[in-house]
């Protein structure tokens, strides 16, 4: 269990090296450490994508790169980035054995993890300080844990996350003139149970185009996974949707600022769109919405195929397959007529969206 006096200020270091998504809860305590203790050096350990999504946050001042894919030789080169790198105070983000390792890499006086119950291979035996047990809740709330074992207060989260000038003009510049609203498809994510069929996001494409003249913009990587559903996508639908595929991550921002509703997967361009305050409607059928939903905004836009209907399922990791074919293109269809009409503005060179 913590004992730890309140943060005041320091070196600080957050070891987090998961995708996206996760990075993105990171970021309300980075906001909630510099509110409170401004003085707070943050350098951040993680993974190159990222990193390159954080890259000039207000509230990073440094990171050290954790290249997965070097294997063994990841944790040499991370060794040697921390090297002259001391913290006062080390916070382990993530529950898993690679984490551990890292986290045992670091210098620093007080390692604080997650508690015995929720930190799995032997990660608990890297940190020398624990949050105390508490249920399984929603991910956000599971990482603003972390504030509460250290003092710091916390009200609603702040994310900072947006795109700079030149990559909102760099969006601009790929969607062109659009006239009627702008849809973005978040096409696949690298897991295919989470993904949505892609002749279905065809039928939504050109349904929206006839009923409210949207565009479609695809989104994503250029995987083998994205770039075939989104050939399937071209070729079962007559609106001509536009292809951004392998924009960048940078630029990806920019896009999905654009966007006056973006249709997505759970996956990490989802969490960024909640986070930069974009309608979204979140595909949810192989992961728990209960756990990994969109925090505190467009929970209205969570299409739920997680669950049985009826079903009052608890908070877990728990993964469920081959659900995602259950979502219909009416549901979707349902919601993205809610996002349009309760959430959406005019994109981003026609107004000022409210700050996330």
């Amino acid at each position: 269990m913590s004992d730890l006096p309140v943060w005041n200020g320091g070196r600080l270091g957050i070891v987090m090296m998961s995708a996206l998504g996760d990075a993105v809860h990171v970021l309300p305590l980075l906001d909630a450490i510099k509110r409170h203790a401004p003085s707070t050096h943050l350098t951040w350990v993680l993974q190159p994508g990222p990193a390159e999504m954080v890259r000039g946050h207000p509230h990073v001042d440094d990171t050290v790169i954790f290249r997965r894919h070097h294997g063994l030789r990841a944790y040499t080169e991370v060794r040697r980035q921390l090297r002259d790198r001391p913290f006062d105070l080390v916070l382990n983000l993530q529950v898993y054995f690679k984490a551990g390792l890292v986290t045992w890499l670091t210098r620093a006086p007080v390692k604080l993890g997650f508690d015995l119950g929720r930190a799995r291979d032997g990660n608990w035996l890297f940190t020398t300080h624990r949050i105390p047990p508490h249920p399984q809740q929603h991910v956000q709330d599971q990482y603003l844990e972390f504030l509460d074992a250290i003092g710091v207060p916390h009200g609603d989260p702040r994310w900072n996350l947006g795109p700079a000038p030149e990559e909102r003009a760099a969006a601009r510049k790929l969607v062109g003139d659009v006239k009627g609203p702008l849809v973005g498809f978040v096409v696949a994510t690298s897991k295919p149970d989470k993904n949505w069929p892609p002749e279905r996001f065809a039928d939504v494409a050109t349904r929206l185009g006839d009923e409210v003249g949207a565009r479609c913009v695809l989104l994503g990587g250029t995987t083998p996974l994205e770039t075939a559903a989104a050939a399937a996508i071209r070729a079962h639908t007559t609106a001509e949707p536009i292809d951004a595929l392998g924009s960048g991550l940078r630029t990806l921002l920019g896009l999905l600022d654009s966007c006056d509703l973006v249709i997505t997967p759970d996956t990490g361009p989802y969490h960024m769109c909640v986070a930069m305050n974009v309608p979204a409607v979140g595909l949810y059928g192989y992961t728990n919405p209960r756990r990994v939903g969109p925090y505190r905004r467009f929970t209205d836009l969570v299409i739920d195929a997680y669950g049985d209907p009826g079903e009052n399922y608890p908070i877990s990791m728990a993964y469920r397959r081959h659900r995602m074919p259950r979502i219909t293109v009416e549901q979707v269809m349902e919601k993205a007529r809610l996002a349009l009409a309760r959430h959406a503005a005019a994109p981003p060179w026609r107004r000022a969206r409210t700050p996330a």
